[in-house]
């Protein structure tokens, strides 16, 4: 089946530079103005990824992200002229999976874009369950339970909890983690990583300002905390 893009930019140039090029690749592409028509478009053709500008009329990509992951958890990657990096951060915060920042090269786009449809198309085939104190994570129908109740994860931060749990007590670095992630298909920075353990917390952890479950080892990265300690 072709894989499907969503190309959502208010200016039309970068839309039909986008589309060319990845009809060319053997992409599937529709487009969007804005993130009101995006919500529709996304709802009708089921995009397989979603490549989202920030700065648009009428829906940004802000707003556009809030309201789509409340639905759906397609791969998302913003793209932005805008440098700062509290920009790329809110995004992520959001529910983004990656970025990249205008103007950008082709080639490192079209990596990107392989790289999260690798993570979401690997995702179905992992059968393992795993539990640790009051959370369940289940790799074979891709949730999590945290004292009996469903909690919504992004895929980065779905593959950053097994990861992690797979082996409480060991100590990853930042740098040991990028590399994890991105054999899954992550192609963020350690910046990028920061973000996510910070909105893992405040999905699974009682207190997150005091972490039971992911420790902060300070200097070096992060660890699960073995239940029994």
């Amino acid at each position: 089946m072709t894989t499907t893009i969503l190309i959502v930019d208010d200016q039309s140039s970068v839309r039909q530079l986008l589309q060319e090029y990845l009809s060319e690749q053997g992409y599937r592409v529709v487009t969007a103005a804005d993130g009101q028509n995006a919500l529709y478009t996304a709802r009708h053709e089921n995009p397989d990824v979603i490549l989202l500008d920030i700065m648009m009329p009428r829906m940004d990509g802000y707003q556009f992200l809030r309201q789509f992951r409340q639905e759906r958890q397609t791969p998302v990657i913003i793209i932005t002229a805008r440098e700062e990096e509290t920009d790329a951060v809110l995004g992520l915060d959001l529910g983004a999976d990656d970025y990249v920042v205008k103007p950008f090269r082709m080639r490192e786009l079209a990596a990107r874009i392989r790289a999260v449809l690798r993570r979401h198309e690997n995702q179905p085939h992992r059968q393992e369950v795993l539990r640790a104190g009051e959370i369940i994570l289940d790799e074979s129908t891709h949730t999590v339970m945290v004292n009996h109740r469903p909690v919504s994860l992004t895929p980065i931060e779905f593959d950053l909890l097994a990861t992690l749990m797979r082996s409480p007590g060991r100590v990853y670095s930042r740098a040991e983690l990028v590399e994890l992630l991105t054999d899954s298909g992550f192609a963020g920075l350690d910046v990028t990583l920061n973000v996510h353990v910070r909105n893992l917390r405040l999905k699974i952890e009682p207190d997150p300002k005091s972490p039971r479950y992911i420790e902060t080892v300070f200097g070096i990265g992060y660890r699960f905390r073995r239940q029994q300690d």
